[in-house]
């Protein structure tokens, strides 16, 4: 076998550790399984994470990553700050739509974790990095597009996170239907004007 940097060697245990989770569950999924999964030996696994909480860290951040790159871009600067903040919830959006798998495995994380002893505080982790990555996301905005916010920052995120996760479980119990675009208009409306732009409200098109 191939040597591999840690780094690297734990990037590819958590990518196999999703793609396992996702296909069979959490309380299904074995080290071994994801060994198998990425094609290392077991002692290649032990070897990256210590313990089962350290790698259900990983995939929660890992998950994460994955949709929070595509929103980043998505919300370069557009002509207004509303048409910004609209980009990154379709953006969203259509990451959810292309990965539910990944997306309804971010819940049963939540519950496994609230239901382990010993691993609540994964559950509280994954929603503090929610928070983290939505105050992120608000300042990348920058004052340049108008960001001035009608509420405090952390209070946002806090937020936006929570909103986002009713989304998300909307789409991915009633599919598609769960958010046309006048809904995810509406969101923006309402986001737009907290923070800071004062067209919000008045739409020019989708």
């Amino acid at each position: 076998m191939a040597r591999m940097p840690s780094a690297q060697r734990r990037r590819q245990l958590t990518e196999a550790a999703i793609r396992a989770m996702t296909r069979d569950g959490v309380a299904r999924t074995t080290t071994r399984s994801i060994a198998a999964e990425a094609g290392v030996s077991l002692s290649v696994f032990h070897y990256c994470f210590d313990s089962k909480q350290a790698l259900l860290e990983s995939v929660i951040s890992t998950i994460t990553d994955h949709y929070i790159g595509v929103v980043r871009e998505a919300i370069q600067p557009k002509a207004t700050l509303r048409e910004t903040v609209r980009a990154g919830f379709q953006a969203y959006w259509d990451h959810v739509a292309a990965h539910p798998g990944e997306h309804m495995l971010t819940y049963e994380l939540t519950q496994y974790a609230l239901r382990q002893p010993g691993f609540e505080h994964l559950a509280r982790r994954q929603y503090e990095l929610y928070a983290e990555t939505y105050t992120e996301l608000l300042e990348q905005l920058g004052p340049d597009l108008g960001f001035a916010p009608r509420v405090p920052v952390p209070a946002l995120a806090r937020y936006l996170a929570a909103m986002t996760d009713g989304m998300t479980l909307s789409l991915l119990v009633l599919g598609e239907d769960a958010a046309p675009a006048d809904v995810l208009d509406t969101i923006t409306d309402h986001v737009a004007g907290l923070v800071g732009d004062t067209t919000a409200g008045h739409r020019t098109g989708p």
